[in-house]
């Protein structure tokens, strides 16, 4: 697939301090992609020259292949974006916030706005005053009012940040949805991995304005290898079984150990039933994207350390 975001060596200096260090990535289409760091890895910054609000020192970024830096009113007309907090009117109502956004943008329609005031939820209460409206409600309105020109991206800076966990949830299943069924790129940053692993199909690990990895938050290909555990009535002779085999695994009791690729799964199985051994359990152990985080920036700071 053709990227719809690509970051190329983009570089922020600030007042001699480098705040973004050479950092390089794409995003695809109809995938929901996150920029995950502890606060101050430069998560806000890179958003914000991925949204031409801040200039770039050095590097390149492009949006559908235009750059933000010499095509710039030809990409920002492909994002919608909310950086930091959603500002609106709290003392108009939402469908009136969308009115006057609709008067910056050209051919929003009536039918468009209620499309997209349909398309966040908030038909029964648009005609209600912001003000009254929950966090929740203001965040789907502030996503409300960047997706009324039909953009092709939407970068949103913490998006779930100061809800409640059934207002968190809301918006998280909402942004998957919106990649899937509009074929959107959603771009979000956050420090909480949880929400993280559970609203991002690939994440980009920010530390000290470093990008010091990008990852699937979820699967694996056929050909990576993961530990899976096997729970059988005899785990050292499973072991022996697969060492005869070539696959070293560890044993403990009626539990088994090895890293396997995903098509020996059914290999090793039908090696142990053959030998006559009693399978209760086969289970791939994931390491979780915490643990994957943690390894992979400390092993990170290790080496710059030392």
């Amino acid at each position: 697939m053709k990227p719809v975001v690509e970051l190329k060596n983009v570089t922020k200096i600030i007042g001699g301090k480098k705040i973004i260090d050479s950092i390089s990535f794409s995003v695809y289409e109809g995938e929901v992609f996150g920029l995950l760091g502890p606060n101050g890895a430069g998560k806000t910054t890179t958003m914000r020259m991925m949204t031409g609000l801040m200039r770039i020192t050095s590097g390149e970024i492009l949006i559908n292949g235009r750059s933000i830096a010499r095509e710039f009113e030809n990409a920002v007309r492909q994002i919608g974006a909310i950086v930091e907090n959603p500002e609106m009117y709290k003392f108009l109502t939402g469908y009136e916030n969308l009115k006057q956004a609709a008067r910056l943008a050209k051919g929003v329609t009536k039918e468009r706005m209620d499309e997209i005031i349909d398309l966040v939820g908030l038909t029964p209460r648009i005609h209600d005053k912001v003000k009254n409206y929950s966090l929740g409600m203001r965040q789907r309105l502030g996503i409300a009012l960047c997706l009324l020109h039909d953009p092709k991206i939407l970068i949103l800076d913490e998006p779930t940040n100061g809800l409640d966990p059934a207002g968190i949830r809301e918006i998280r299943n909402y942004l998957r949805s919106l990649a899937r069924e509009k074929n959107l790129a959603v771009i979000v940053s956050s420090h909480l991995l949880s929400e993280v692993e559970l609203m991002c199909d690939r994440v980009a690990i920010m530390q000290k304005g470093r990008l010091i990895d990008v990852q699937k938050v979820h699967g694996e290909g056929d050909g990576e290898r993961q530990t899976y555990r096997f729970t059988v009535n005899d785990a050292d002779r499973a072991a022996n079984i697969l060492k005869s085999k070539g696959i070293e695994a560890a044993a403990d009791g009626q539990k088994l150990e090895a890293a396997l690729a995903k098509q020996q799964v059914p290999d090793v199985i039908k090696w142990l039933v053959e030998e006559n051994l009693l399978i209760y359990e086969v289970k791939p152990l994931r390491k979780t994207l915490e643990d994957r985080f943690l390894e992979i920036t400390a092993a990170k700071e290790a080496a710059v350390n030392g």
